[in-house]
């Protein structure tokens, strides 16, 4: 097992009744900036023991590293504005909150500074176009960052929970299950036959697969999250070994910034304590931003990373193979080979039907199908 990116695991989470808050200033944070405290606070994130301050942030986005030269690709940033909070100074704390996560955290305030927007987006996802949802999400921030440390006092119990996992937990369940070698999967949707292709296939040189699906804030026409870890409990109790595979959560908001942000992927399946990191074709892509496969060759800027990538490229059912195949072991024409569409697969439940056994478990459909309305609306 890794040790964690940086060297340590990081904990920056104590009892409530170790601080007096009352005469702090309270700071009203989204619930995507609360995904991120709770991730710094439980490890997720480390090294990281806050939001970044300038020079970390500068030497992310030139060098994809933090300023002691530890592999970091994705920016950490708490905006705000300044109008709103005029009398903040640097050495000053605050208190975070989010009503809907019952979260209270305190930010020891390093720095106030600002920071070029369209450097930032051009740098971080390769373009400056306002569709690209990663640009429009950096356009909306407010113009001035606060950067420190921050240290959680307490957040509330939420939906999923019991399908969520720290850092710390994992690792001591992939210790007593004797893993030392643990393959993770990352997904947004609920698994068919070309997903546990790539899954069976990795698991097969490891000890275990660790099965982590992002959780949060979906567009019109994706799967529920209820529907997504109930597909995949359905998957594992009939086709998985139970002392060969796991599944927990990962919270955080997906950036799509491609190349970039499946180095940050990476890093966090570090932390959980995995050893391998299956990256797939456009993996955190959208639309035509980034190549099909710049994500598995960004990989080779970091030599130091300490976890494998394990790279899939384009995968199939091959009629005259009889079998799932990807291009490097299958000669055949691709007229011969039915594709893993998830749009057609979406087509055929949205007609109440299930889809084709050699493109997703008949378990798995039924599963799905007693949802009464399975897609985000």
């Amino acid at each position: 097992m890794p040790k964690p990116h940086g060297g340590k695991l990081i904990t920056r989470q104590i009892k409530k009744e170790s601080y007096e808050t009352k005469d702090l200033i309270e700071f009203e944070i989204n619930t995507n900036l609360s995904e991120d405290v709770l991730n710094i606070s439980h490890g997720v994130f480390s090294p990281l023991e806050g939001f970044l301050c300038n020079n970390d942030l500068q030497n992310v986005i030139t060098e994809k590293r933090l300023t002691d030269d530890t592999p970091w690709t994705i920016p950490i940033l708490l905006d705000f504005d300044k109008n709103k909070l005029k009398d903040l100074k640097e050495g000053d704390s605050i208190l975070l909150t989010n009503k809907e996560y019952g979260l209270r955290g305190i930010l020891s305030i390093d720095e106030i500074y600002t920071f070029d927007k369209k450097r930032l987006a051009q740098e971080i996802y390769r373009t400056q176009d306002i569709n690209h949802p990663g640009v429009a999400n950096v356009n909306n921030m407010k113009e001035h960052l606060l950067g420190g440390k921050i240290t959680l006092l307490e957040s509330k119990t939420r939906e999923y929970d019991e399908y969520n996992l720290t850092p710390k937990e994992t690792r001591f369940l992939f210790k007593e299950k004797g893993w030392r070698d643990i393959v993770a999967f990352q997904t947004r949707n609920p698994p068919h036959i070309g997903h546990e292709y790539v899954q069976k296939t990795a698991l097969t040189f490891v000890d275990g697969l660790f099965i982590n699906p992002i959780i949060g804030k979906k567009k019109s026409g994706d799967f529920r999250d209820d529907v997504i870890l109930a597909s995949y409990d359905s998957l594992m109790k009939h086709y998985y070994l139970k002392n060969r595979a796991v599944m927990s959560i990962l919270r955080t908001s997906m950036k799509y910034a491609g190349p970039r942000e499946a180095i940050h992927h990476a890093i966090m399946r570090k932390n959980y304590g995995c050893t391998h990191f299956i990256v797939g074709r456009d993996h955190a892509g959208v639309g035509n931003y980034y190549g099909p496969y710049d994500a598995h060759d960004i990989f080779s800027e970091f030599p130091d990373l300490q976890i494998i990538p394990l790279f899939f490229r384009s995968f199939s059912r091959c009629l005259k193979c009889g079998s799932v195949v990807n291009d490097k072991i299958c000669p055949h024409d691709p007229k011969d080979h039915i594709n893993f569409s998830g749009k057609k697969i979406r087509e055929i439940l949205r007609d109440g039907k299930i889809p084709p056994e050699d493109m997703m478990r008949k378990e798995v459909a039924e599963t799905i199908l007693k949802f009464d309305k399975p897609f985000v609306e």
